[in-house]
């Protein structure tokens, strides 16, 4: 056997426990002082901590905020997500839904609230907007819109940056459907197009992005760079609470904090388990309309006006919030309620151009590590998949999934200490290599359907004129799926540009990036600042973005459809 084949076939596995044994590590070293059980306890084995996190007054109402915004916003993204697939499949416009994704894609999730924060704010755009002439304001409103009890802020910025995320898990999994010809078939029974969609499509449908969304509402439950700038703060969200006790530098509320990550484990978990319940219960119902024939036309006229007004408003105050950090970055005098600023100025980045290149050259170069080696990771993993005829099977699914499901306070607190155990110091080497835990399997899911789909016929014909399984992957293979892979790369390159918690924690504070400066600056009121690092931290996705569209296109100018898959 020679060494090649069998070092490649080695890599699959290699990989699922490159990204479970930190989770699997992680949470042993966050969950042991909840019990007593880390050499740094003061009171030694018991339940100290979780007596200690019980006398906290504001646990319940904490875990009660992070479920109810955790299941609301995951429950509304995915309605209005397939609501809008379901309205717009099969039609002209449904290339545009396709097209906006990358741009709401590439935007980290500090940047997407930072912009909704300048949006919504009692001095924001829309507040200017109506100002004075429909609200009679001329200054600042003293309303609680930012950071209110009921977590309804949070609530919208999680579905704004939730939606393109399931939207692209929705069409990426639509061909495996054959949604086409099911609703065709639904459409000559006379069913409406959205009845058609939910009884047809949708049952194979959710099967392929059950996974996903599942990691949504984890995420979702456990957010905290977006809790901390668009959620409650008396008391926080119990993520963000977690952070705070687990980053005191005297480490007295270690214990109280393994405790509530527990707690945070266990509601994620239970969370999931009743979402699974109202998944059968909705099958059961979908089943028992099916069978009673009913044809819902009707609904099309009542609910599609509806779907796409909630798919286009958090997208567009998406936009308009971007483009608010970005007026802000350049902004000179700027009262309320003034809709522009009187004037324009570049001192605000020329001040801060000497740390902003610093932090930015930081930031893309952690991208840069840990995309590439977990693109190199997942195209070792494809090909081993195609050459050995390797089926992945549910379980490899859920440990590819393990680093989204898992909340990242459950595992990165327990990390930190067992590398600062270990001798490992905060810095670059670290901090990338965890980033390459989350960036490998948003990597693996952009690039595994256009991969399984190239045409296996061109490798056979590579072989009959004596090309090797190499000559053919790296000649053949590779330059058709340039497209494909580099959007990979730059969803990878986006998803490292946004991680807050894994370089706050793990870097231990001496590895700044955008995310963190741009979070840090969020509990400041300098705006001009904080947009200038936001709209940085923008931007470098957006170029990964731009190449990955523009590059084929050049490369493959003179070649029709070849590389543009």
């Amino acid at each position: 056997m020679r060494q090649g084949p069998f070092l490649l076939r080695l890599v699959p596995g290699l990989t699922l426990g490159l990204l479970s044994a930190p989770v699997i590590a992680g949470m042993a070293g966050t969950l042991s002082p909840a019990f007593g059980l880390d050499p740094l306890s003061r009171d030694g084995p018991g339940f100290a901590a979780l007596i200690s996190l019980g006398d906290w007054p504001g646990l319940w109402p904490a875990a009660r905020l992070s479920v109810v915004t955790g299941v609301v916003s995951t429950l509304l993204a995915v309605l209005i997500s397939l609501g809008v697939v379901a309205t717009m499949i099969g039609r002209p416009g449904f290339a545009t839904v396709q097209r906006i994704l990358s741009p709401l894609l590439s935007v980290p999730h500090a940047a997407a609230a930072l912009g909704l924060a300048f949006l919504i704010a009692p001095s924001g755009w829309i507040a200017r907007a109506l100002s004075p002439w429909a609200t009679g304001w001329t200054q600042p409103p003293d309303l609680l819109i930012l950071n209110d009890p009921a977590g309804l802020a949070l609530v919208f910025g999680l579905v704004a940056k939730e939606m393109p995320f399931l939207l692209l898990m929705i069409l990426a999994a639509l061909p495996q459907t054959d949604a086409a010809r099911r609703m065709t078939v639904s459409a000559s029974l006379g069913y409406g197009r959205l009845a058609g969609f939910t009884l047809t499509v949708l049952p194979a449908l959710y099967q392929q992005i059950r996974l996903p969304i599942y990691a949504v509402l984890a995420y979702a439950m456990t957010s905290v760079e977006m809790a901390m700038i668009l959620g409650p703060t008396l008391p926080p969200s119990l993520s963000v609470q977690i952070v705070l006790w687990a980053t005191e530098p005297n480490l007295t509320h270690r214990g109280t904090a393994a405790a509530a990550a527990l707690l945070q484990i266990l509601l994620v978990a239970a969370t999931l388990g009743a979402w699974r319940l109202a998944e059968l219960a909705v099958t059961r119902l979908l089943r028992r309309v099916a069978s009673a024939g009913r044809r819902g036309a009707w609904l099309d006229g009542a609910f599609q006006p509806v779907v796409l007004i909630l798919g286009l408003v958090p997208a567009l105050a998406l936009f308009a919030g971007l483009a608010g950090l970005g007026v802000w970055s350049v902004a000179g005098l700027w009262s309320f309620p003034d809709i522009l600023p009187q004037n324009l100025t570049l001192a605000t980045w020329m001040r801060a151009a000497p740390t902003l290149w610093q932090i930015s050259a930081t930031t893309l170069a952690l991208a840069l590590v840990s995309t590439g080696v977990a693109l190199a990771l997942v195209l070792a993993c494809l090909e081993a998949e195609h050459r050995f005829g390797l089926n992945p099977s549910a379980t490899v699914l859920w440990l590819l999934y393990l680093p989204l499901i898992m909340p990242q306070v459950a595992f990165l607190p327990g990390l930190q200490m067992l590398a600062l155990s270990a001798g490992v110091q905060g810095g670059f080497a670290p901090v990338a290599a965890v980033h390459l835990v989350f960036v490998l399997p948003y990597v693996f899911l952009s690039l595994a359907s256009p991969f399984r789909a190239w045409d296996g016929r061109i490798a056979v014909q590579g072989a009959a004129l004596g090309a090797s399984p190499d000559r053919v992957f790296w000649h053949l293979r590779l330059p058709m799926l340039l497209a494909p892979v580099l959007t990979a790369a730059a969803v990878g390159l986006a998803v490292s540009v946004g991680q807050y918690l894994p370089t706050l924690l793990i870097g231990g504070g001496r590895v700044e990036t955008l995310t963190t400066e741009a979070v840090s600056l969020a509990s400041g009121g300098n705006r001009r600042v904080i947009g200038t690092h936001a709209l940085l931290q923008m931007a470098l996705p957006a170029m990964g973005f731009a190449l990955a569209v523009g590059l084929p296109r050049l490369v493959f100018a003179n070649r029709r459809g070849v590389g543009l898959a």
